[in-house]
């Protein structure tokens, strides 16, 4: 997982609040369960000394996201009166919390985020089709595509007039389409950095623009004979299937490679400790956290990502920290690869390939 967009988060001198709301209505007094659960957050917040300023900032917001009922759930991260950053999830979030700490509680929203490929659907027919295409950062892109021929369209009946000639033009009628729509599924594709693709519509019509796509796409595609529209549900469920194989596809790959590189005894670390310095030195490639990382487990950090240890001491001694703050591990992790440019993987703690791993790194170089 690309971490750069939470760089922005942390430029604020803080303290955080962090706050997992849900906001789903699913009881026939859906509306006053509601609001008795962000009462309830409210409560833990002023409980935790959460400034005003910063209260009535995320007060506004979760009030005006009610009123709207746009979501089931809603994560945000506010400081300094303002709320800094805010995502609607079209689900509850697995626990519904409000903390107030040094730095932002990110690891639940990012466990439920998940991995987001780039990626692409297309819906094809033999007069042309719609495309679909998706960036890493959620920008989606439409465009329908009419092919530059339309008749003939169908093959004639056996026995008909002049059949043999009527059957050619029709064929050449679909290649011509299927080159354009190719085409522009090679265009989208490379725009959008898609990783994961899905082609739909009739056989005939995948075939012929799936012989003119480029290689790359070819490698990334996955094809389906549902012949429909691209918001079509069925659809939808497919292409989330594909992309949930390439989660479990990544987690396996850096899996693999953490476990190799260990082994080795070269460009891997594992547990606290190691992890810390490796991200602190700016030498993670790669961090991995388990999604249910022990909520005691602690470390210490400054106001600059780089500083980060096990102990104040090792702070004030080493970096002239003045005022150590300590936090919750996978907080200080986060903060300090998003600044080096790192990458996450979170690991699930039910059926991860690497069940072992409770916290580490894939490293860029040794020491």
């Amino acid at each position: 997982m690309d971490l750069s967009f939470l760089k922005t988060l942390y430029q604020r001198p803080g303290p955080y609040a962090s706050v997992y709301a849900d906001l789903s209505r699913t009881t026939e007094d859906a509306s006053k369960a509601v609001e008795l659960r962000w009462r309830a957050l409210r409560a833990d917040l002023e409980e935790q000394g959460t400034p005003g300023d910063t209260l009535r900032a995320i007060e506004q917001t979760i009030d005006e996201e009610l009123a709207r009922r746009r979501s089931e759930g809603l994560v945000l991260f506010a400081a300094d009166g303002e709320v800094v950053y805010l995502e609607r999830l079209e689900e509850p979030p697995a626990a519904s919390q409000a903390t107030l700490a040094p730095l932002p509680d990110v690891l639940p929203y990012l466990a439920q985020r998940g991995e987001r490929f780039p990626h692409l659907l297309a819906v094809v027919d033999r007069r042309g089709g719609a495309i679909d295409c998706v960036t890493a950062d959620g920008r989606r892109h439409h465009i329908d595509v009419q092919g530059d021929e339309d008749y003939p369209i169908r093959k004639t009946k056996a026995g008909d007039w002049n059949q043999s000639r009527f059957q050619r033009s029709s064929e050449n009628v679909w290649k011509v389409n299927a080159k354009k729509v190719a085409r522009e599924i090679d265009r989208m594709a490379d725009m959008c950095g898609a990783e994961a693709i899905v082609i739909a519509g009739d056989t005939r019509a995948r075939t012929a623009v799936m012989d003119e796509v480029s290689e790359h796409v070819l490698a990334h595609t996955v094809e389906t004979d549902k012949n429909t529209t691209v918001d079509d549900p069925d659809l939808e469920s497919e292409l989330q299937r594909v992309l949930e194989l390439k989660t479990t596809e990544r987690i396996m790959t850096v899996a693999e490679r953490f476990d190799r590189e260990l082994a080795n005894g070269e460009r891997a670390v594992e547990g606290l400790p190691a992890t810390a310095k490796a991200v602190r030195e700016g030498r993670v490639e790669t961090l991995l956290l388990d999604d249910d990382l022990d909520a005691n487990a602690r470390l210490w950090v400054g106001p600059h990502p780089a500083h980060i240890a096990t102990t104040a001491e090792e702070l004030r001694d080493e970096f002239g920290v003045s005022d150590p703050r300590e936090v919750k591990a996978d907080a200080a992790l986060v903060r300090a690869a998003a600044a080096t440019d790192g990458e996450l993987v979170v690991l699930p703690s039910n059926g991860s390939p690497a069940q072992h791993v409770h916290v580490g790194a894939v490293l860029r170089f040794t020491a």
